[in-house]
């Protein structure tokens, strides 16, 4: 399979998130602390921007592929997953600005309740069913600008005092199209399999 440019920079986002995880723990260290955390914020930017860009590619291209289609949703569950666990984590959150537990349990629990109904579909049709929507981009747009606004909290909030109640609106936000998304990722598929199921009932008749 000839892999496109758009398909070899999200392969590279999948990669990089290895080094933005591994100076995310070392943010509180006392003399790399803040060298770290600049790093990883310009990582993460580096990987929003390939996020950005390898959509761009495939669409003016007209090159979009199975792959890319299943390659790009995982590059950007992963970073999401491990930024959330990074974020509300003692050892690797930002200081003053904590990620709530609960908008993480949300926000990872849509992604594996979506992957159980991906499964569920595959058993039942043997057919790979992959249907993107307009609240999951929604829901992973608000998601990458909550992480990014956690990020950069310290250098903005020294400036900005209000941005703790922007980020704590961005961050339910972020939850609560994350739970839409969820609902109608499921309901999708049920309508999936409901129609499959009729389909070979009538070849069957």
């Amino acid at each position: 399979m000839k892999l496109i440019w758009a398909n070899w920079i999200t392969i590279v986002r999948i990669f990089l998130i290895i080094p933005f995880v591994c100076c995310m723990l070392k943010i509180k260290d006392p003399v790399l602390g803040d060298a770290m955390r600049y790093t990883a914020v310009s990582v993460y930017l580096t990987m929003v921007v390939g996020d950005a860009l390898d959509g761009y590619l495939a669409r003016i291209k007209k090159q979009a592929t199975k792959l890319g289609s299943f390659l790009d949703p995982v590059a950007d569950k992963l970073l999401i997953t491990c930024a959330c666990l990074l974020l509300v984590s003692q050892r690797s959150n930002i200081e003053g600005f904590p990620l709530p537990p609960t908008v993480v349990v949300l926000i990872i629990g849509k992604d594996l309740l979506i992957l159980i109904g991906f499964l569920i579909v595959y058993f039942i049709t043997s057919q790979v069913y992959i249907a993107p929507a307009l609240i999951g981009k929604v829901a992973n747009d608000m998601q990458l600008s909550m992480v990014a606004g956690i990020l950069i909290a310290p250098e903005v909030s020294s400036f900005l005092p209000g941005w703790i109640w922007l980020l704590r609106i961005l961050w339910w936000s972020a939850a609560g199209t994350a739970i839409l998304a969820t609902l109608i990722y499921l309901r999708m598929a049920s309508q999936y399999i409901e129609k499959y199921e009729q389909n070979l009932a009538n070849n069957n008749k």
